[in-house]
């Protein structure tokens, strides 16, 4: 008969060989389950976990982008209304500027009209007081002619009477020219 040498065996296929090949496939499958049971599923969840991980923060960085973009249109908007808010300041301290200027230059203008009239009055008084000077030195003058015409004979009285006779002949225009 046949006998098997130790090459024939290695390569033939006995019925022992097909009964270790099974078991260790079987052994191989068992292995693969329990591996991928303990093993595999672990780290296909560690996995998922950094996959779900990674992409809440892709959604959160979108999120913050989002959020900062908004701000910067919002700061932008801001900056825009500052700009805006400092011109309308700008022209409201124009205005107020102009319309104290105005006041100033209408007050300075009363003040000056008050000053003119005033200083009117002033020359008016001074006319008349001159005008009543000039009167009284023409008095004088006209008693001291008188006197030095008439003498001695005439009284006090009369020559007052004579000066008043002779102002009242001459009249009041004569006096203002």
């Amino acid at each position: 008969m046949y006998t098997m040498t130790g090459l024939d065996r290695l390569i033939g296929f006995d019925p022992q060989l097909l009964h270790d090949s099974v078991l260790t496939g079987i052994n191989i499958f068992i292995l693969f389950f329990f591996l991928s049971y303990l093993l595999f599923n672990p780290v296909r969840d560690v996995l998922e976990k950094r996959k779900q991980k990674i992409a809440q923060e892709l959604a959160t960085a979108a999120g913050d982008m989002a959020s900062a973009s908004a701000l910067k249109e919002e700061y932008e908007a801001k900056l825009k209304n500052v700009n805006r808010e400092a011109e309308d300041i700008l022209e409201a301290a124009r205005k107020k500027a102009k319309t104290r200027e105005n006041e100033i230059l209408d007050e300075a203008r009363a003040e000056a009209s008050r000053i003119v009239e005033r200083a009117n009055r002033e020359i008016e008084l001074e006319k008349k007081k001159a005008i009543d000077d000039l009167k009284q030195d023409v008095v004088n003058i006209a008693s001291l002619m008188a006197q030095k015409a008439v003498g001695n004979s005439i009284d006090i009285v009369i020559q007052n009477a004579l000066i008043d006779e002779t102002l009242k002949e001459m009249g009041e225009s004569t006096w203002q020219s």
